[in-house]
């Protein structure tokens, strides 16, 4: 993992409630109308900086009402108030004004509703905001890192080179999880300072150069993660280990998720690496340039399963990084090429690889620190929901059900433009000796939450010769790796 080169401000992403405009009051009378009650202090983790569902589900636990009738009253409630009642925040407008005049792009980062930001918008003037993003455009909300990193992707900007403007704890954490660092302007409840977080009474006198001076006192980090599957260790290639320390090196990877390991090639990569590793099973193995401070899943993990680790990337920085390798037959491509399968019966078929990606996610879920970003790589033998147009593969599914993004698909979001196959390298027709095309497809992934990506390609060394003549091969590998390359966010 390296210091990037120091970069410029190259957005500022704002809350709404209680940081651009004085609606944290409003939000908080129209919860106490419905609600019947004066909140207290006691109310606050679950009222401020909350999206209208989460509250309403709190006031159904507490009144016995229905949480969607409770909804559409909060929303009745607080939309009354926005429409009669917008006040700009002192300081608001005049730096938005100084942002616009020095060429810095700015965001809405909302929790609440579109129709409620709209109705914002339409009174600060929507021309002020490139990109804005609510609660009805990500699915995971505030604190979710989910809305900072969308207004990123659709700004094409690093989440390391932002400040995120915020008025609520919860609105804290969101930034800081997508990697921005965060000047907090407390609206109703007092946020403490920490690294890579300043703050301030109000946004009277901010200015640019201030929250270009937050960036640049703000180290961004990046974290190279490949996944290769090591084809039975390597054992088809003549010296293959050796083979295999000259890709990690050229990737430049800080930390790799392995499948078909052969059983011993975490420890001896690692080992001549001088890196960190993880064994489990006779299969799957992590190894990392920075230390591993926790161990996940069954060490005695089978051919197919899961296993991940925490790594310790730097003061304050930490990564859960997981491999996974799942079960090869029956092949969907092989069953659609050869077979002529429809897709709801390739759908049907994937029963026993979406069992073993669900318990996948189970134990990820077991040991998931929200606070930690997650990465989860491995050769899943199966292809994309996001590749294919007419088959909705349940196992990608699943993982983006999770709360997972596609990085490759992230960086290269047409399929026909940029396939990103890694099946097969060695393999362009079938090894049955019928002559039959080879289907090639992406099979092979890094998924990621609580990230944001910088770059994610596939790798392959030279033009490895065709199977079976491939033991002089510079590539020891059956798959093609994918590397992709991400900002880690400081905690």
């Amino acid at each position: 993992m390296t210091p990037h080169t120091q970069l410029p401000l190259q957005a500022v992403l704002f809350d709404m409630d209680g940081t651009l405009v004085d609606t944290e009051r409003l939000w908080w009378e129209a919860v106490e109308q419905v609600a019947g009650r004066t909140l207290t202090d006691a109310d606050q983790p679950e009222v401020l900086g909350r999206p209208v569902e989460h509250t309403a589900d709190w006031l159904a636990r507490t009144t016995g009402a229905p949480a969607a009738d409770l909804a559409a009253a909060l929303h009745r409630e607080f939309a009354t108030r926005v429409r009669t009642g917008i006040v700009p925040r002192p300081g608001a407008l005049d730096l938005l004004d100084a942002l616009a005049r020095d060429g810095v792009p700015t965001a809405l980062v909302t929790a609440s509703p579109r129709a409620v930001a709209d109705t914002v918008l339409d009174a600060l003037g929507a021309s002020r905001f490139a990109v804005s993003v609510t609660a009805d455009d990500t699915g995971p909300t505030k604190p979710a890192p989910d809305p900072y990193l969308a207004a990123c992707r659709a700004l094409g900007v690093d989440p390391a080179a932002c400040v995120a403007v915020e008025d609520t704890q919860t609105g804290v954490s969101s930034a800081e999880a997508a990697g921005c660092a965060v000047l907090a302007v407390p609206s109703l409840a007092p946020i403490d300072a920490a690294p890579g977080r300043t703050v301030r009474d109000s946004l009277v006198g901010v200015t640019p150069a201030a929250l270009r001076a937050m960036v640049t006192h703000q180290p961004p980090y990046e974290l190279r993660v490949l996944s290769w599957n090591l084809w039975l260790g390597g054992s088809k290639v003549d010296d293959h280990r050796t083979k295999q320390l000259k890709a990690i090196a050229e990737t430049g990877a800080d930390v790799v998720g392995l499948q078909e390991t052969g059983g011993t090639a975490a420890e001896e990569l690692a080992e001549a690496l001088g890196w960190y590793h993880h064994r489990a099973g006779e299969n799957l193995g992590v190894i990392s340039r920075h230390p591993i401070t926790a161990r996940f899943g069954d060490p005695d993990v089978g051919f197919y399963g899961a296993a991940g680790v925490r790594i310790a990337v730097g003061e304050g920085r930490e990564v859960d990084v997981w491999t996974c390798h799942l079960d090869y037959t029956p092949y969907g491509p092989y069953e659609s090429a050869f077979d002529g399968l429809p897709g709801a019966e390739l759908i049907a078929h994937e029963g026993v690889r979406l069992a073993q990606m669900r318990d996948a996610l189970r134990r990820i879920s077991e040991v998931a620190d929200d606070a930690v970003p997650v990465v989860l790589v491995g050769d899943f033998n199966c292809p994309s929901h996001l590749d294919w147009a007419d088959v909705e593969w349940p196992v990608t599914k699943a993982a983006a059900e999770a709360g997972f993004c596609d990085s490759y698909r992230e960086v290269h979001p047409d399929p026909v433009a940029s396939p990103g196959y890694t099946w097969s390298p060695i393999h362009p027709v079938h090894e049955d000796g019928s002559g039959r095309v080879e289907p090639q497809d992406r099979i092979d992934y890094v998924l990621y939450r609580g990230l944001s990506v910088l770059d994610s390609r596939t790798f392959v060394v030279g033009a490895p010769s065709a199977w079976p003549d491939v033991a002089g091969n510079c590539w020891p590998s059956d798959h093609a790796a994918v590397l992709t390359v991400f900002a880690v966010p400081v905690r």
